[in-house]
């Protein structure tokens, strides 16, 4: 596969006829993520130019009253050589993406959060688990779906290779 994910973006002439605005790649961000279209408010207009730029530092929430189209990549897990390394990587990973704020109580697992929005999640290849605050993990096939309701939770690969899973992110209160 050629670097990154081909996005293609349509919209209209001023004579309201159908054309490609975009066609181009987008590759993996902070936190693994590869963002393809924001909106940033509700309802989302159809005239304006919400796009990410392919190149641009995506952020882990999605606009207030907006949205993020993503895929976002867990790769397996591996296991930090102390408790304190794992947390450092894990705040260096946060910070990327201008998320640290999201991290509100780390007890289960160094990278749980909790993000300001209700996430649509489609498992598209490989096998994750969903951790939460309470309860065992979860294992998740692919195209399994998670309404994730801005609950503090975390994403494992306990697997060989990579998992791909799809989002959308819609702003909450």
């Amino acid at each position: 596969m050629a670097e990154g994910f081909r996005r293609v973006i349509t919209g209209c002439t001023e004579a309201g006829k159908s054309v490609v605005v975009t066609n181009d790649r987008v590759a993996f961000g902070a936190l693994g993520a590869v963002d393809f279209f924001k909106t940033t408010s509700a309802p989302a207009s159809i005239a304006a130019d919400d796009q990410l730029d392919a190149g641009g530092r995506s952020s882990l929430e999605p606009p207030a009253s907006g949205t993020i189209f993503r895929f976002f990549e867990i790769p397996p897990e591996v296991l930090a050589e102390s408790p304190e390394a794992a947390e450092r990587a894990a705040a260096d990973a946060f910070a990327a993406a201008n998320a640290s704020h999201c991290r509100v109580d780390t007890t289960r697992h160094p990278m749980m959060h909790t993000t300001a929005s209700i996430n649509y999640v489609v498992v598209l290849r490989g096998e994750v688990s969903l951790l939460l605050d309470e309860g065992d993990e979860l294992k998740l096939e692919p195209f399994d779906v998670v309404i994730q309701r801005a609950t503090n939770h975390y994403w494992i690969n306990r697997g060989e290779h990579p998992a791909l899973l799809m989002g959308v992110l819609v702003d909450a209160a």
